[in-house]
């Protein structure tokens, strides 16, 4: 989670911003979303190491290499597995330290790889009917993959996948419509562990292909100090002054979150530079955690890489990665926007004022130093642009990474002064950061390739017992067809599913077993896919999986839950985006069309009328929710705004019409009032 001191400017880095007993307690509320991790030192330190980046070695030589994906994804589980068990101990009473059952488990999984492959044809044809040591060693696989849920992920997302296993085996005792004929345990283990179709299924083929590669790239881009240049440029650009604090945060959670994918990650770097300028600039605690968290969700939706589920998008519609980006473009601007809106109008509703100045190094000085970062915002869409595939440019991405952090020695990932004979080479390539990057990347990956695998267990069972339809059919009964109902209660569903698992396990559940309720009712597949995710997305702001805002929280010294309160706060103007492109076609503009290739024959007119009546939406439910606009809003002003929000991000001519002349009269009613004496200023943010 820590970014290197990669430049000069004088931004503190985050271990200086950050004291002993509250990175404890970050490191803990980390570990309660991610898992306890030992730390090996010695030559067990060196031994992991090594296999993390061998790992890494593994994934980046299929990238440019070909390995069947019946060898790499059973290959892919092997190593994860092994990995979890050696470097996640069973309780924390057993960290730092290896125990016998975890090497004698880590060993079962390579066995079960190896049972795999030597099993040949005649193994995969047999899965309707494995034999006895069939069944044994696909038992052990899923009651492996089960235990490494729980030490990654914790007992809920393990009750979950354990529920779906128990449906599948028992739903023939179920009365209807959830009953099916009920699976043996041949049958079951069969299907999961002897086919592509379950454990080794669409979550783990992007795992092994896609989502290790990127983790690997935001490794390198950690380790050679991106992260902290692009926070020291957003302070740089916009002056360093207090007011513009909030701007910096929404800058920087862009710049910084994009290439990384990660919420959590993104708050906690951030927070630790301007948090405590939030405070004195005059936000309360709580609020300024949230406005923290906000910018650190946008992470998850923001191009170029997204969370870990938009690759898994991708795989579900059968489209290119770069559909998908494009589809998360504006969806991404509006989303900043509204946090804007919302940071532009709580400066002049509190009136916020500081004598402090952050300190950094002219705007222009840094780029001209550190312009190579910039690559890492764009280097992975030119790359798709030109014609690379989506595993090849993030490939060819990192090695450019890495190539030109060599032009400076404070970035670079293998040490000047080893070219220059003043240190040992193993010891320097060893400390190097080129192998932090490749061991950070693989260790980064374990907890969300540990979901994909359970996730697996669950697709698995809701292929094979039909749930998915089932659950579909129940969904638009409820709703008696209505689109905007089963668009509701699709939200609903992926929210409370979210309240319990992350957002890759969440919009993997909800995918499977939600999206076909908006498909059968015309929705199209790609809008289907694009709600859920957003909304799965929202899982990082809703207790008790709220890690962003329980991290922000810690960083601001303030309420963990009323921190989250107040990230949906700053979030809520673009919450209600998605249904404008879902409960009408001339929404699919916000999402451009879902591919590239419809993007060429677009109205580009209609594009930008949704574009823009999404964005006044947002500008009007930002000043309705805060109550302040130009200056304080009346009762009637304020509902104006919320309703005229409402009506302007609901598609339709004539919604956007009334949306329009009412945030004209809220305006107007606002502009007639400009004499009076200016509204008392509160004193702080919240």
């Amino acid at each position: 989670m820590t970014t290197p001191n990669a430049n000069s400017a004088q931004t503190p880095h985050l271990d200086d911003n950050i004291d002993a007993e509250l990175q404890k307690k970050l490191d803990e509320l980390i570990e309660e979303e991610e898992g306890a991790q030992s730390k090996f030192k010695g030559w067990i330190g060196v031994l992991i190491t090594l296999a993390l980046v061998a790992m890494s070695f593994v994934h980046l030589y299929a990238a440019y290499g070909i390995i069947p994906a019946s060898t790499l994804r059973p290959l892919h589980v092997a190593m994860v597995i092994a990995l979890v068990f050696l470097i996640f101990p069973a309780t924390t009473r057993f960290r730092n330290r290896i125990m016998w059952w975890d090497v004698l488990v880590a060993a079962f999984s390579l066995f079960a790889i190896y049972y795999l492959w030597s099993g040949g044809e005649d193994l995969l044809e047999r899965n309707t009917a494995p034999t006895t040591m069939d069944l044994l060693v696909g038992v052990g696989v899923v009651l492996t993959i089960l235990e490494a849920l729980r030490r990654t992920n914790g007992w809920i997302l393990l009750s979950i996948t354990v529920l779906f296993l128990c449906y599948a085996l028992f739903g023939n005792y179920l009365p209807e419509p959830w009953t099916h004929r009920g699976y043996s345990l041949g049958r079951l283990v069969g299907h999961m562990y002897m086919t592509l179709e379950g454990i080794y299924g669409s979550a783990i083929d992007v795992s092994s292909s896609l989502i290790i590669l990127f983790t690997i790239f935001g490794a390198f881009l950690q380790f050679t100090g991106a992260g902290k240049f692009f926070i020291d440029w957003s302070f740089s650009v916009l002056g360093g002054r207090p007011s513009n604090v909030g701007r910096t945060i929404v800058l920087s959670s862009f710049l910084l979150g994009g290439p990384s994918g990660s919420g959590v990650a993104t708050t906690v770097t951030v927070g630790s530079v301007a948090g405590k300028m939030l405070q004195e600039m005059g936000y309360e605690k709580n609020a300024a955690g949230g406005l923290l968290a906000a910018g650190g969700l946008g992470a998850i939706i923001s191009p170029p890489v997204l969370g870990a589920a938009a690759f898994l998008i991708a795989d579900f519609l059968g489209r290119s990665y770069l559909d998908v980006l494009v589809m998360a473009t504006i969806p991404t601007i509006l989303f900043y926007l509204g946090l804007f809106v919302m940071v532009e109008i709580d400066s002049r509703k509190y009136g916020m004022t500081s004598s402090t100045r952050i300190q950094t190094e002219p705007a222009l000085k840094l780029a001209m130093k550190y312009w190579f970062h910039f690559f890492s915002l764009i280097s992975i869409v030119v790359f798709m642009l030109i014609g690379f595939s989506p595993i090849a440019s993030v490939f060819w991405a990192t090695v450019l990474s890495a190539v030109t952090s060599m032009l400076r020695p404070e970035t670079a990932v293998i040490p000047w002064d080893l070219f220059k004979g003043k240190m040992p080479v193993v010891k320097g390539l060893y400390e190097s950061k080129l192998v932090h990057s490749l061991a950070g990347g693989t260790r980064e990956v374990l907890g969300i390739a540990t979901v994909c695998a359970g996730a697996g267990l669950i697709v698995g069972v809701v292929t094979l017992t039909g749930l998915g339809l089932k659950f579909s059919s129940i969904v638009l009964e409820l709703a008696g067809g209505s689109l905007f109902l089963t668009t509701l209660y699709t939200a609903l569903i992926v929210w409370i599913v979210g309240l319990a698992v992350p957002v890759t396990a969440s919009y993997i559940i909800c995918a499977v077993i939600a999206a076909p309720a908006l498909i059968k009712l015309g929705v199209p597949d790609f809008a289907a896919h694009m709600f859920i995710f957003y909304y799965a997305v929202l899982s990082e702001v809703s207790p008790p999986t709220a890690l962003s805002p329980f991290a922000a929280a810690a960083i601001c010294k303030g309420n963990p839950y009323k921190t989250t309160l107040q990230s949906w706060k700053y979030v809520a103007p673009a919450i209600l985006v998605p249904f404008m492109f879902v409960l009408d076609p001339s929404g699919l503009g916000l999402l451009l069309m879902g591919s590239m290739k419809a993007l060429e024959a677009a109205n580009w007119m209609d594009i930008g009328i949704v574009s823009a009546t999404a964005a006044l939406g947002i500008v009007c439910l930002a000043g309705g929710l805060q109550g302040w606009f130009m200056r304080k809003t009346n009762l009637i002003e304020r509902w104006l705004m919320i309703l005229s929000g409402l009506a302007l991000t609901y598609p339709g001519t004539e919604s956007d019409l009334a949306g329009l002349a009412g945030f004209i009269i809220a305006v107007g009613l606002q502009w007639l009032r400009r004499k009076q004496p200016p509204d008392a200023t509160l004193s702080s943010a919240g």
